[in-house]
């Protein structure tokens, strides 16, 4: 008959803290990892910033001059840059799970799944990764906002206020995909669905037009889609609008958190 003594602990929950010890620096080498991909394909930096760009330059600088969008103080062009800024990061996380097929047509997604890296682990490297992505992506989009004019902060502790912000909501985009691509299960289906969400999501938000002039409808819409409170926070810390940065922190992280976990379950589906 086995006895176990009072004050010990238990071998399960001894290996569980090992675990959990180890995770940053699983997280850290598969972000690596990531970071060397993008490295290797500089190019679809310039080629993602084909859009945006426009964005700024064509529909930016016509409402900016008919003022046909009020936005208070500020000119139309400083409301939109920020908005644009999110768009880019969106658009770059959104088809992060194709990434992921890919992998698993690859045979490398089962090779990391069957090591003791935690899916956590490995979905988190990928969020990250896509908030880098992103971040290069914005500094792109910020040079040319900076070019047309745009009164941006020149605060170092606001720009890495928005560094995270960027970060936290490519990496909510970017496990939205993981889970869509745990449901549908192949390329061609998660790539008609990022497609099909992908303008609603940036349309349903503040990115182009305020709040106050939404009908209503859209305004509920608004008020649940984790790119408007992006955005917000962006505008705010780029521009000085009015915001509240505590808030849509808030809203980013726990968005990201329970992306993290829905999309650590669904990963073992694209595996078998």
């Amino acid at each position: 008959m086995t006895s176990v003594r009072l004050g010990e602990p238990h071998a399960g929950s001894g290996e569980a803290v090992a675990s959990l010890a180890r995770l940053p620096n699983r997280i850290g080498a598969l972000c690596l990892v990531e970071l060397q991909k993008l490295r290797h394909d500089r190019t679809e930096l310039v080629t993602r910033s084909i859009q945006p760009a426009l964005w700024l330059l064509i529909f930016g600088t016509t409402f900016t001059r008919i003022r046909a969008i009020p936005t208070g103080n500020v000119p139309y062009l400083d409301f939109l840059a920020p908005g644009i800024l999110a768009q880019s990061a969106l658009f770059i996380s959104i088809f992060f799970g194709i990434q992921v097929i890919w992998e698993r047509d690859a045979g490398v997604l089962a090779k990391l799944l069957v090591t003791p890296t935690p899916r956590a682990a490995l979905v988190t490297a990928k969020a990250f990764a896509a908030g880098v992505r992103a971040i290069a992506q914005v500094v792109i989009v910020l040079v040319l906002a900076a070019l047309l004019g745009v009164d941006l902060t020149v605060n170092p502790l606001r720009w890495l206020a928005a560094v995270l912000v960027v970060v936290l909501g490519s990496a909510f985009f970017c496990c939205l995909s993981i889970t869509i691509a745990g449901l549908v299960l192949t390329r061609e289906r998660l790539m008609g669905i990022g497609q099909a969400i992908t303008m609603p999501l940036f349309f349903a938000s503040n990115a182009l037009y305020p709040v106050a002039i939404m009908p209503v409808w859209l305004k509920v819409l608004s008020r649940v889609n984790p790119l408007s409170y992006e955005v917000d926070a962006l505008r705010g810390m780029l521009v000085g609008t009015p915001h509240n940065l505590a808030l849509d922190v808030v809203v980013l992280v726990v968005a990201a958190a329970a992306s993290i976990s829905v999309a650590s379950a669904l990963l073992g589906r694209l595996a078998r």
